[in-house]
C-alpha cells in the first residue's frame, strides 16, 4: 500500500487505543541511563584513531605555504592530511544546483584545493592515537596565507542583490497577484517598514561527530543525521563509490534543527582519514568549529508594506526579503512564502533577493523561512492594527481568507481563528490595554503581545518494513531518525494500534540505511511520513496473515473483512479467537513480514492548501529604569490535525516557544565585517535562553482530524512552535514600553533611549 490516504482493509477493535495518548518515551530509560549510543560513543569499535581539524585563519584567499613537519613528528600522530595529499575527490560544482535532491546529495569535497572560501574552513586534518595528541599536533602546523579582500557586510552590498532561480523547497522566488503598487498607493491606511533579523546558529546539544569504519571497499558511518538516505548518497558522490557500499548508522541524534540534513566536514574527513590510515577514525567538531562549519541562518532585511481600508481590510500586502548567502553555494530561505497563504488581500507581492558574501553557506534552521519571516511580518501586522485602531486579533480575523489567496484552492482544514479566539480566552487577552506603557506592576512596565502561526504541511516518500514473529513480537524497521522528537514512541503507538498488539510487543528499530528508505526528520514531515508508512506496512502484514490463514483453512473462506478483527494480541475469525503469536507460528517458522509506504505529496496537496496553525500569547515585564526584559508567561494554541502523542507534542511546542524567546531577546551571531568570522562563536557569548529566562509555558491543542493530510489525520508541528513566537514577544515589548524595535534581537541598548 502506498496511497497517502490508505483505507484500512481489515477491521481492528480499539483502533487508536494508543495513538493520541500522552505516553512516556519508550527510549526514555536508555537516555537517562546513558545507554543510548550517539555518534561519538561507539566504544566497541577496536583500534580507533582520533581526528582534529585545523581551520583557516582567513576568510578568503589561498594557502601559500603549509608546513606539517613538526606535527607529523609529534607523539601519537598517525597522519596529517592537507590539500597536498588528500585523496582525490570530485569538484564541488556550481553555486546553484538544478534540482532539490542535489542540494542534499551533491559531492562535498574537503581539503581538495589551496583555496580558502570562508573563515575556519578546514585546511588540515591530524589523525592520532588520542584526541589530545591530535589537537596538540594541529597547533604545530604552520600556514601562510595570501589573503584577498572579501565581502562580509550585507548592508554594503544590498545594491548588488540578485534574484535566485528558486527558494528552498522549490518555491517560486517571487509571487504577484493583482496590482500591488497601484493598490498600495491608493490605500487609505498604509504601513511601510523594514526589519532586520540576524545571523543565528543551530547549536544542537550533540555536536557534529562521526566515526568511520572501512571493511574492504565498504564504508560504515556512525554519525548524527536527520536524513540517512541523503547522507548515504552525499558520501557516495564525494568518495566516488556506489551508494550501496555506504552504510549510515544513526540510532540516536542529539538534536539537529536542520544542521544535520547534509554531510559536513566531520563526516567526509573521518571517511577519508580512515581509508588512509586503515583504521577506524572518529572525531567531533568543537563547539567553536561548528559556528563556521555546520551552517547557520542567514541575516535578512525584511521590507513589509501593508495597505488597508478604514475598516481594516487589507487591500495590498507585500514582503520583500534580502538575505545574505554564500558566493560559492547559494541558499535562499523561503522567507516570504508563508505570507502567500496567511491573510487575504486582493493585491499581493512577495520577493526574495540574495546578497553574495564570502561566508560559509546558510542552511536550514528550525522553521526555515517562517521563523525569520513571521518575526518581521507579524510585527508589521501589529503595527498596522495600531494604526487602524483595531485589536490585533480582530484585525487578523477581518483578513481571514476563505480560500488560499494565491493558489485559489480550498484549505484542507483551517482553524487559525479558533486558535486565536481560544488562546485569547485562556490567556485573558481582554485585560490588555491597547495603549502602550499603560499597564504597570511596581517598577515593571507590563505588556501583552500576540502573533499568528502557520506552517505548510508536507509528506515525503517513505517505506517501512514490519516483521511479526512466532513469539508475538512485532519488529518495525525504517531508516528514519529520532532527533529528540519522540519518533520511537509515536511509531510504537501507531504500530500497536494497526496490529492490535500491546505496546510491549512492538520494537521499533531506526537509523540504519540497511532499513527501508524514508524522508527522514526535517520540515515537520517526519511523524506523518514515517507514521503513515508504518501504518500501511502493518495493514499489509495483516492482509498477508489473513490470506495465508484462509489458504490453509477452508472454513475461513466465507468470512468478510468485517469478520476479521485484530485486538489485544489476538485475531478473531468470526466466532473463533486465536493469539497472533500462535497463528503466525503455525503459518511460518520465520514469521510474517510485509512492507508499506507513502508517496511524496500528491493530489491531496495539489488540490488543497494544507497547513498547521497556531497563535502565541505573551506577557512581559520591562524594568522602566534599566530596560531589563522579563518574560512573565506565554501561551500557545495549536491546530495541527490529530495529535499523536500530546506529551511529546507538547515538548516539541514548548521547545519552539523557547526558541522564539531566544530569537526575540538574545540570539545573534555577530559577523566581523572586516575579517569575515563570527566573533561570538561559543555558548559563552552566543546567548540562549536558560531556565531562568523562560517563564511558565502553556500549550493548548485544538484536536482535529485532517483526512486529506494523511491516513493518520495528523499534521506537522515540530517547527510550528517557533513560527510567530518571536513576534509575539516583540509585540509584548512594544505594548509594555511604546518602543518599537525593528532590528532584532531586542536588547537593552535598543530600549533605553526610548524609555528615558
Amino acid at each position: 500500500m502506498s496511497d497517502n490516504r490508505a483505507n484500512p482493509s481489515l477491521s481492528s477493535e480499539g483502533a487508536l487505543r494508543h495513538v493520541g495518548r500522552p505516553l512516556d518515551r519508550v527510549d526514555g530509560s536508555l537516555k537517562v541511563t546513558g545507554r543510548a549510543t550517539y555518534a561519538y560513543e561507539h566504544v566497541d569499535i577496536p583500534n580507533i584513531a582520533h581526528g582534529y581539524i585545523l581551520g583557516a585563519a582567513i576568510a578568503k584567499g589561498r594557502i601559500a605555504v603549509i608546513d606539517t613537519t613538526e606535527a607529523e613528528r609529534a607523539p601519537g600522530v598517525l597522519h596529517v592530511m592537507t590539500h597536498r595529499n588528500a585523496p582525490a575527490q570530485p569538484d564541488f560544482g556550481p553555486p546553484t544546483t538544478p534540482t532539490v535532491p542535489e542540494v542534499f546529495t551533491r559531492a562535498r569535497p574537503m581539503l581538495s584545493s589551496d583555496r580558502v572560501r570562508f573563515y575556519d574552513e578546514p585546511v588540515a586534518l591530524v589523525v592520532a592515537e588520542t584526541f589530545e595528541a591530535a589537537r596538540s599536533a594541529a597547533a604545530l602546523i604552520e600556514v601562510r596565507y595570501e589573503a584577498e579582500v572579501g565581502r562580509y557586510d550585507m548592508e554594503s552590498h544590498l545594491p548588488e542583490a540578485y534574484a535566485p532561480q528558486r527558494t528552498n523547497a522549490g518555491f517560486e522566488t517571487d509571487s504577484s497577484v493583482g496590482d500591488f503598487e497601484g493598490a498600495f498607493d491608493a490605500a487609505e491606511v498604509k504601513l511601510d517598514v523594514s526589519y532586520i533579523t540576524p545571523y543565528q546558529h543551530h547549536n544542537p546539544m550533540e555536536p557534529h561527530a562521526t566515526t568511520a569504519v572501512w571493511s574492504g571497499d565498504d564504508l560504515t558511518i556512525y554519525t548524527g543525521a536527520q536524513t540517512l538516505a541523503n547522507f548515504r548518497v552525499g558520501m557516495a558522490n564525494t568518495l566516488q563509490m556506489a551508494p550501496e557500499r555506504v552504510r549510515i548508522v544513526s540510532p540516536f541524534t542529539g538534536g539537529g534543527f536542520g544542521a544535520k540534513l547534509i554531510i559536513h566536514a566531520d563526516t567526509v574527513l573521518a571517511a577519508l582519514a580512515a581509508r588512509v590510515v586503515r583504521r577506524p577514525v572518529k572525531f567531533a567538531l568543537t563547539r567553536q568549529q561548528m559556528f563556521a562549519n555546520a551552517g547557520h541562518r542567514a541575516k535578512m532585511k525584511h521590507d513589509v508594506r501593508l495597505g488597508a481600508d478604514r475598516d481594516g481590510k487589507l487591500v495590498a500586502l507585500s514582503h520583500d526579503v534580502l538575505s545574505a548567502t554564500s558566493d560559492f553555494e547559494e541558499f535562499c530561505e523561503q522567507t516570504a512564502v508563508f505570507g502567500r497563504s496567511l491573510y487575504a488581500a486582493d493585491n499581493r507581492l512577495t520577493r526574495h533577493r540574495l546578497v553574495g558574501l564570502d561566508t560559509n553557506r546558510g542552511e536550514w534552521m528550525r522553521s526555515p523561512g517562517e521563523a525569520p519571516g513571521m518575526f518581521a511580518f507579524e510585527c508589521a501586522m501589529d503595527e498596522m492594527a495600531e494604526q487602524l485602531g483595531l485589536d490585533p486579533i480582530e484585525f487578523r480575523i477581518r483578513n481571514e481568507p476563505q480560500r488560499d489567496p494565491e493558489r485559489n484552492v480550498p484549505f484542507s482544514t483551517r482553524n487559525l481563528v479558533a486558535c486565536m479566539e481560544e488562546g485569547a480566552t485562556r490567556f485573558g487577552w481582554a485585560r490588555r490595554s491597547a495603549k502602550p506603557r499603560a499597564m504597570r506592576d511596581g517598577r515593571f512596565l507590563v505588556g501583552y503581545g500576540m502573533a499568528a502561526a502557520i506552517r505548510p504541511n508536507y509528506i515525503g516518500a517513505t517505506r517501512a518494513r514490519v516483521h511479526l514473529g512466532g513469539n508475538g513480537q512485532l519488529t518495525v524497521q525504517l531508516d528514519m531518525t529520532d532527533i529528540g522528537t519522540g519518533t520511537y514512541t509515536i511509531l510504537t503507538q501507531i504500530a500497536a494500534d494497526a496490529t492490535g498488539l500491546p505496546l510491549s510487543s512492538v520494537k521499533v528499530e531506526l537509523g540504519d540505511t540497511n532499513f527501508p528508505r524514508t524522508a527522514g526528520s526535517g520540515g515537520s514531515w517526519g511523524a506523518a511520513s514515517a507514521g503513515s508508512a508504518v501504518h500501511n506496512a502493518c495493514l499489509a502484514l495483516r492482509e498477508r496473515i489473513v490470506a495465508e490463514a484462509r489458504r490453509r483453512d477452508a472454513t475461513l473462506q466465507d468470512l468478510t473483512e468485517k469478520d476479521v478483527v485484530f485486538t489485544d494480541g489476538e485475531i478473531r475469525f468470526g466466532g473463533r479467537t486465536e493469539t497472533l503469536a500462535r497463528l503466525v507460528g503455525k503459518l511460518s517458522s520465520f514469521g510474517v513480514e510485509a512492507e508499506g509506504g507513502v508517496e511524496r505529496a500528491g493530489a491531496e496537496f495539489r488540490d488543497f492548501s494544507q497547513h498547521s496553525y497556531g497563535a502565541h500569547f505573551v506577557e512581559i515585564g520591562v524594568d522602566r529604569d534599566s530596560g531589563e526584559i522579563r518574560m512573565r508567561r506565554m501561551l500557545t494554541t495549536i491546530g495541527a490535525g490529530r495529535i499523536l502523542n500530546p506529551k511529546t507534542a507538547r515538548s516539541q511546542i514548548i521547545g519552539g516557544m523557547a526558541w522564539g524567546i531566544g530569537a526575540a531577546l538574545m540570539e545573534e551571531s555577530v559577523l566581523d565585517s572586516r575579517y569575515g568570522h563570527f566573533v561570538n562563536h561559543d555558548l559563552a557569548e552566543y546567548h540562549l535562553p536558560v531556565n531562568a529566562d523562560v517563564p511558565p509555558l502553556d500549550v493548548v491543542f485544538l484536536e482535529e482530524h485532517d483526512e486529506r493530510a494523511n491516513v493518520l489525520g495528523s499534521k506537522g508541528l515540530g517547527e510550528l512552535g517557533v513560527c510567530g513566537a518571536s513576534a509575539a514577544v516583540a509585540n509584548a515589548v512594544y505594548n509594555a514600553t511604546g518602543v518599537r524595535v525593528r532590528e532584532f534581537p531586542i536588547t537593552l541598548d535598543k530600549l533605553l533611549s526610548g524609555l528615558a
